[in-house]
């Protein structure tokens, strides 16, 4: 039976997680095991989240805990080289774009033992974005790289990538996403925010960027009233962010529009449910990208560039700036913002796929 590690960081990882650790339990030659870094360590990673995933407790936790980038890396290639030594894992997954990712592939390549990863191949071009370094590092170590996108493909080849490691499977986020429909469908979060079907923005932003200047966080606080005056704006507030608001003394300004409802962040399931039936998003995420593409609801992001550039050239998503930002909510509100459609392979079998790939390749 093949001891296969699923490495998580974050609750992103997890959700990528899931649905590739359910479809390896349903084969007789499968051995899945979830390994936690513990990197972020506070992020919902409740009993309830487990619950919704249907996830077991992870079977090994390394409780890295915060530090600098290169705290992280370091603690958590020290740590996993011991768990790998030990355990002696016939494959360790890796996923996402965060300093475990990257740092978990090295030490593990470092031990010989063969790494996959999982939502490779994306690129922002933009060496500034420190997941950038972490996905280029990542890519070229892994024996294996499983891709969302053509353009993902393309960039790996571009890079001198040997075609025979590149698979492309699709976005395991959906899959994510469709093992919780049900539940995001039963969550009633319109009647605890009274909020219309289809008519309000939901906000989420936590990039240095974007948060930490406050002139630049000072006009995005001009955007959000901006769009409160046209519809009920509900904005899951990151601690990154309200610390941020509230050292500039810009939070009881937001806080007292009455259009402009902000909570503390939310679940997944909860905020899936404000996502489903919401008019548009205007973000600086990375993940929320993908969803709305896949449910055909606008997304106004505020990033000079995407790791994602296939939510925009098909998708719903759109690049915006300080500057243009205003004319793109316009346009949402007069009906005029690109429909998009629904890339090939986006569709909740990837985790399927990737068992297929695993099976196949390593002959397990």
């Amino acid at each position: 039976m093949a001891k296969i590690f699923l490495v998580t960081a974050a609750r992103p990882n997890f959700m990528k997680v899931a649905p590739l650790f359910h479809s390896l339990k349903e084969e007789s030659w499968a051995d899945p095991r979830i390994i936690h870094t513990g990197q972020h360590y506070d992020l919902d990673m409740s009993d309830s989240f487990f619950k919704d995933l249907l996830l077991p407790q992870p079977q090994i936790n390394l409780g890295i805990g915060s530090g600098t980038h290169a705290e992280q890396t370091g603690n958590v290639m020290i740590a996993f080289e011991r768990v790998v030594s030990r355990e002696q894992p016939d494959l360790v997954v890796v996923v996402g774009d965060v300093n475990s990712t990257m740092a978990c592939t090295i030490a593990a390549v470092k031990s010989d033992c063969k790494v996959a990863h999982l939502e490779a191949g994306l690129r922002s071009f933009d060496r500034n974005m420190p997941e950038e370094i972490n996905r280029i590092v990542t890519d070229t170590l892994s024996d294996v790289l499983w891709t969302p996108s053509p353009d993902a493909d393309q960039n790996l080849l571009n890079e001198g990538i040997k075609p025979e490691k590149i698979k492309r499977v699709g976005n395991i986020m959906i899959d994510s996403l469709e093992l919780l429909r049900e539940k995001i469908e039963e969550e009633n979060m319109l009647e605890e925010f009274r909020l219309d079907a289809g008519n309000y923005a939901v906000v989420t932003l936590h990039r240095p960027i974007n948060v930490d200047t406050r002139n630049t966080l000072k006009n995005i606080c001009d955007v959000l009233e901006y769009t409160a005056s046209k519809c009920k704006v509900i904005f899951p507030v990151h601690p990154r962010t309200e610390k941020s608001l509230k050292a500039f003394g810009l939070y009881s300004r937001l806080d007292m529009n009455d259009h402009l409802i902000m909570v503390t962040p939310l679940s997944y399931v909860k905020f899936m449910s404000l996502v489903f039936n919401s008019k548009f998003l205007i973000t600086d995420s990375g993940g929320i990208q993908e969803e709305t593409t896949y449910l055909g609801i606008p997304c106004l992001t505020l990033r000079e560039s995407t790791e994602r550039p296939i939510t925009v050239s098909m998708g719903t998503n759109h690049l915006c700036n300080i500057e243009n930002i205003y004319l793109n909510i316009d346009e949402v509100f007069q009906g005029h913002s690109h429909k998009g459609s629904i890339p090939e392979l986006w569709d909740g079998h990837t985790a399927e796929r990737v068992v297929k790939d695993i099976h196949k390749r390593f002959e397990y």
